[in-house]
């Protein structure tokens, strides 16, 4: 364990945590509600510094980033614990383990990146944000290495942390649930004013995409999704956003996304934004990138295979115009 940064020690043995705008009050001997931090005699502590669940080499499509060195593999990297808790989470049974995990340092991980051909480190799976100690120090070594650094996050932290954090991340995935408060009050027993802060301020310092779970009835509406298309639009039309299709998982049990759900939010999208995929299914359309001066396909994508069939470098091979993509 390591002492954690972000909380301060208040009266009779409690520490308030300020890592996220859960903002835990904690007694002695309990954790916060992530499950990652954990009061110990008036000294709140990271449980899961120096302890890993999932380390894999993928494709940086799968994170989603289409962007951002396509084609290339990037060592991922996990452990346990999240400060949401959302109904439908796909990932569960990292977030409700008990199991430590492996032990790892940060040397380590930052010499695994360093072969492969990996382009550096994503911190994935579970919330890298509640890792924070450990992401921070994996980000440095990373870095100075000449690697890069990847968040996929739920964007829920406090403005203070992410500052520290932002100057050593060079591309962010941020989930954007839904654009209904209620949405993430209910069902990710969490808040969404935070979470639109995190992509407003990393679009600032690094490369970002959004990402949004289509799930029938919740957060689908043309409404919801007119609403999502806004604010990625106020961040700059050429952000790269994903709809991804939702399958029944953890408490959820309603119907998986329906294809016709997936095609009318691609369509809505495409009215205002120059870059718009989806995720979790087969199809080619959602696939392609497409030069929004000359209509050239510039990447192809299979799954998670990846051809570059229109570029010259960050360039259309047809036209010429330079493209939010980097490679």
């Amino acid at each position: 364990m390591k002492e954690a940064a972000y909380y301060e020690k208040l009266e009779d043995g409690k520490v308030q945590c300020h890592l996220c705008p859960k903002e835990c009050v904690i007694v002695d001997g309990k954790k916060g509600f992530c499950r990652a931090r954990t009061n110990l005699e008036g000294t709140l502590y990271s449980d899961i510094y120096e302890h890993i669940l999932a380390c894999n080499l993928d494709p940086i499509e799968k994170k989603p980033l289409y962007h951002f060195h396509p084609g290339k593999p990037i060592l991922s990297v996990g452990t346990k614990g999240c400060n949401q808790r959302c109904d439908f989470c796909q990932n569960w049974e990292m977030i409700e383990t008990d199991v430590s995990g492996t032990y790892i340092t940060s040397d380590e991980i930052a010499a695994m990146a360093d072969r492969g051909g990996s382009v550096g480190v994503a911190y994935t799976y579970n919330e890298p944000l509640i890792w924070f100690e450990f992401v921070l120090e994996c980000a440095e070594k990373v870095r100075k290495r000449g690697l890069l650094n990847v968040l996929v996050t739920n964007g829920y932290v406090n403005r203070e942390p992410l500052e520290e954090l932002l100057p050593f991340i060079d591309a962010m995935n941020i989930d954007v649930k839904s654009m209904e408060p209620a949405f993430y009050e209910k069902i990710c027993k969490s808040s969404l004013d935070p979470v639109l802060e995190t992509c407003r301020r990393a679009k600032k310092s690094c490369h970002i995409e959004i990402t949004n779970l289509l799930i029938p009835g919740l957060n689908d509406s043309d409404e919801l999704i007119g609403r999502l298309v806004e604010f990625v639009l106020e961040l700059g039309r050429d952000i790269p956003l994903h709809f991804s299709a939702y399958y029944p998982c953890y408490k959820m049990k309603i119907p998986p996304t329906p294809f016709k759900s997936l095609l009318r939010a691609y369509e809505i999208a495409r009215e205002k934004l120059d870059y718009v995929y989806l995720g979790n299914v087969r199809t080619e359309q959602g696939g392609l990138t497409v030069c929004p001066s000359c209509g050239n396909v510039v990447i192809e994508r299979d799954g998670y295979i990846t051809r570059k069939t229109g570029l010259e470098g960050s360039a259309c091979s047809a036209c010429g115009a330079r493209l939010p993509i980097t490679v």
